[in-house]
């Protein structure tokens, strides 16, 4: 995809979910777009206007100013006639309500509700846990026999069984959650979409309601020591979460918190082996070089493509005036590989030491930063204590998406 263009047919291109299955193509455009165009004005095709936004400091501006940009009405690019069938069809603004929907005030009440459960005590304590979890994953590579598809047979399922360990859903459940989740971020890949119908995307968020909503009745009967018992027991304002919300912050937490980091490890080991040096030096120093690894692999990946935020007063942005009311779609694997940013940004490097914007900035950082950090490094650790080589064994494909995706096939073959 060499498209290099002022045309429309760029803008299309970025928004189309199957453009997004050629990452080399995709990172071409943004360096163009940042070359070029860094602040554009985009009127793609069944889209509303908004402002591309392509650059590092530029995303890192606009996130840094929670109340000049905020998430409602448009917390992430999509089609006008999604939006149109959704609120025809429920009711609703947003099809899902959470924290990524919501500004403040309810976005910072929301957010403290299970704050305290992905920092400080309570993410060390799980760091036993998580370890398991990795030799486990990393034991299932034994029992098959020296040949795999790493994101179907590990990568998906691993962060999976943390993030519902946390939760408190049992594993039996796991197979539901990864395909209604794989149907809701990969609405637009043919491989993982439910169909072409909206009503069964639809249907999708309502599967995870129904779920949820079960989930919380039984929490809040039989409360326990997990994340989803504090979100049925939950109250603001002194009362408990509305349905919405209560499906919305189950939803985005049990999704998104496995999704991203499936994405990241599984890219993240692709690197690797497509930097070979750069395996050899993590093997000759895993504790030392850990930490730097993972943020990069992460920097590499940036699982979530874009979110989208709408201006509250005219704003200055580098010379350009965005006006109240006007949208901006930043653009998260442009700004991490902005040459004025990271040395050398299409090579990876894992000593590298310059801060990506992966996980967003500001208010709306994620929030399980810190635990897909403690996933990764568990992982990669037991990946170079225990296989001895590895290498691809066919071509990998990426998920046809737009809003979260990555890698959704990756043939290996091993040593142990």
């Amino acid at each position: 995809m060499q498209l290099h263009t002022e045309s429309p047919a760029l803008e299309n291109a970025l928004i189309d979910p199957a453009s997004w299955a050629d990452e080399a193509g995709i990172h071409e455009q943004f360096r163009w777009l940042r070359a070029h165009d860094p602040i554009r004005r985009m009127h793609p095709e069944g889209f509303e206007p908004f402002w591309s936004i392509t650059k590092h400091h530029h995303i890192k501006a606009i996130e840094g100013e929670k109340k000049l940009f905020i998430n409602d009405p448009r917390p992430i690019l999509g089609p006008i006639h999604v939006q149109m069938f959704v609120e025809a069809v429920t009711g609703r603004k947003h099809l899902v309500r959470s924290l990524v929907q919501m500004d403040d005030p309810d976005h910072s009440r929301y957010r403290r509700l299970t704050q305290s459960w992905f920092l400080g005590n309570n993410l060390r304590s799980l760091q036993v846990r998580v370890d398991a979890l990795a030799r486990t994953y990393v034991g299932r590579l034994e029992s098959l026999g020296g040949e795999c598809d790493f994101v179907k047979d590990v990568a998906v399922w691993y962060p999976l069984r943390v993030i519902m360990t946390i939760l408190g859903i049992p594993e039996s459940d796991e197979p539901l959650m990864l395909k209604l989740t794989q149907e809701m971020f990969g609405s637009g890949d043919p491989d993982t979409q439910r169909s072409f119908e909206l009503d069964d995307f639809v249907q999708v968020v309502r599967d995870f309601e129904d779920y949820f909503a079960a989930l919380a009745k039984e929490k809040r009967k039989r409360p326990t020591d997990d994340v989803a018992s504090v979100i049925a027991g939950a109250k603001v304002d002194g009362k408990h979460l509305p349905p919405l919300d209560l499906a919305g912050y189950y939803t985005i937490i049990a999704a998104a918190g496995h999704d991203t980091t499936s994405s990241s490890l599984a890219g993240g080991l692709l690197a690797l082996i497509e930097h070979p040096a750069e395996m050899q030096k993590l093997r000759g120093d895993v504790d030392g070089m850990m930490d730097t690894a993972v943020d990069e692999a992460i920097r590499w990946v940036t699982p979530v493509r874009q979110f989208a935020r709408t201006a509250t007063e005219d704003y200055d942005l580098d010379g350009t005036l965005i006006r109240k009311g006007e949208s901006v779609g930043l653009w998260y694997p442009s700004g991490n590989r902005d040459e004025a940013v990271f040395d050398e940004p299409y090579r990876f490097r894992i000593d590298r030491r310059e801060k990506h914007i992966a996980f967003g900035f500001g208010a709306h950082v994620c929030l399980g930063q810190h635990l897909a950090r403690m996933e990764l490094a568990s992982m990669y650790r037991e990946l170079v204590r225990r296989v001895k080589h590895i290498e691809l064994a066919g071509t990998p494909q990426y998920m046809q998406s737009i809003f979260v995706g990555g890698l959704k096939t990756m043939p290996i073959r091993y040593a142990m």
